[in-house]
């Protein structure tokens, strides 16, 4: 597994590489933090593009890590280190634009809704599978690519939305074929790297500062519930089936 950043011209890309689906380790979710939150503190970078090598752009967190670790360590770690990669693209000071390729699931979503700009390849999609896994949370981010109401059927019926459903509501900014997807977010990019960096760290500032909804506060009162579900011995038994490739005996 890797996260890299490369810098030129303005324009830092942020590359997540873990394979085979881009599942993130509890130390991943942190790199990717630490790495998006240097980007945007250098006085060089006016923007920021995330991104992904391979199948898809983003998995989730390692559940595998995470049933192969004893006591809750893991399950913390997962839990704080989402919340630090959210929030270091949320604040991170430079604009970012989360370029989507292939699927985009759980932990993906709260890149991706706390990202400034997104362009997604025709062939992408984007859901919150955490119900069946026993687990809550990115809902806060999901209802800022979709209307309320379809976030809530998405929540609840773990389906994916596509890119161009996205595209509909407006939060995808471009659908364009999987091997245009990069040409397409560096011409964003280009057209934000231009202008002053002093004016654009402003912009980021000020809209956040108007933003109606604490994403960060809201994100930490979904988690409250992940861990009432562990506690309750749901979260497990959804857990082990996943990773044992069988359905889920909930015995309820």
């Amino acid at each position: 597994m890797s996260i890299t950043t490369t810098i030129s011209d303005g324009l830092a890309e942020v590359v997540m590489d873990a394979p085979p689906v881009n599942a993130l380790t509890v130390a991943g979710w942190f790199e990717l933090a630490d790495q998006l939150t240097a980007a945007g503190r250098n006085d060089e970078v006016a923007c920021v593009i995330l991104r992904a090598e391979g199948r898809g752009f983003n998995a989730g967190v390692d559940i595998k890590e995470m049933q192969s670790t004893e006591g809750f360590d893991a399950l913390i770690g997962a839990n704080k280190g989402c919340f630090a990669a959210f929030k270091a693209v949320y604040e991170c000071e430079v604009p970012v634009i989360a370029a989507v390729n292939g699927f985009c699931l759980g932990g993906g979503i709260g890149l991706v809704g706390n990202a400034d700009i997104i362009v997604a390849a025709d062939d992408a999609t984007f859901g919150l599978p955490e119900v069946k896994q026993g687990a809550l949370g990115a809902a806060t981010h999901l209802a800022r690519l979709v209307p309320q109401h379809r976030m809530r059927e998405m929540v609840y019926t773990a389906e994916p939305a596509t890119a161009q459903e996205l595209a509909g509501y407006g939060s995808v900014t471009r659908v364009v074929p999987a091997d245009q997807l990069l040409d397409a977010a560096r011409d964003i990019a280009g057209k934000i790297t231009r202008h002053s960096r002093t004016v654009i760290r402003a912009a980021k500032e000020s809209l956040n500062g108007i933003d109606p909804v604490d994403v960060n506060r809201s994100y930490r009162f979904e988690q409250g519930f992940t861990f009432e579900l562990n506690l309750s011995g749901v979260s497990d038994e959804a857990r082990d089936a996943f990773v044992e490739k069988r359905d889920a005996d909930f015995d309820e």
